[in-house]
């Protein structure tokens, strides 16, 4: 494993994966002194003023002469003149590159004309008062393929009938929280995007 990182090409510095003893070596280059990991080290002369380069941007000004292998921070570096050297407009993602998308992950779904996806494809039988449960009940068994198979052989993009009903609606107040319940249920089923259809009865 290699003890040091470029970044860039351009760049006038290196980053030590890990701590750098004094003499040994990167891209050829003697190690001056003790270098902490994730540090920058010179890769070649730098004078005093000159920009420092890493990810090929100047992240400063040499505030002393650097030599090659020589350890880079806040000592012999600084941000130079605020209102001459540095003083400018930051561009972000100036050098962005695009990447190739990764692959979006997929199921076997059902598009519906607004869009959404469902994940099914049910026709649901809706009882709107317990009075016609039975009914709604018998609907579907009917389609039931363990009972009668033949009902939706020619239908194999239906997953199945089912009957959805509850033990409420007659003799309810309209005006009641129970009504308004039991309508924002049979909404919620009868907008859901894995019903293909729905048939209420009353």
């Amino acid at each position: 494993m290699n003890q040091h990182i470029r970044l860039h090409p351009n760049d006038d510095v290196v980053i030590a994966r890990q701590q750098l003893m004094s003499g040994s070596t990167v891209e050829n280059i003697a190690v001056r002194g003790l270098i902490p990991p994730g540090h920058k080290i010179a890769t070649r002369a730098i004078a005093t003023g000159e920009p420092v380069r890493r990810y090929n941007q100047i992240i400063g000004f040499a505030s002393q002469p650097i030599s090659p292998g020589e350890h880079i921070h806040v000592h012999n570096l600084n941000l130079g003149d605020n209102k001459g050297d540095f003083a400018r407009d930051y561009a972000f993602c100036a050098d962005v590159k695009p990447t190739a998308p990764l692959q979006h992950a997929e199921f076997m779904g059902h598009v519906r004309p607004d869009g959404r996806v469902a994940t099914r494809n049910y026709i649901g039988i809706l009882s709107s008062v317990n009075c016609s449960a039975t009914v709604a009940r018998a609907i579907a068994d009917h389609f039931s393929r363990t009972v009668n198979p033949a009902a939706l052989a020619d239908y194999p993009n239906v997953d199945g009938v089912v009957a959805l009903t509850h033990g409420s609606g007659c003799g309810m107040d309209t005006e009641g929280l129970g009504m308004q319940v039991l309508e924002r249920t049979m909404a919620g089923y009868a907008t859901h995007p894995n019903f293909g259809a729905v048939l209420a009865i009353g």
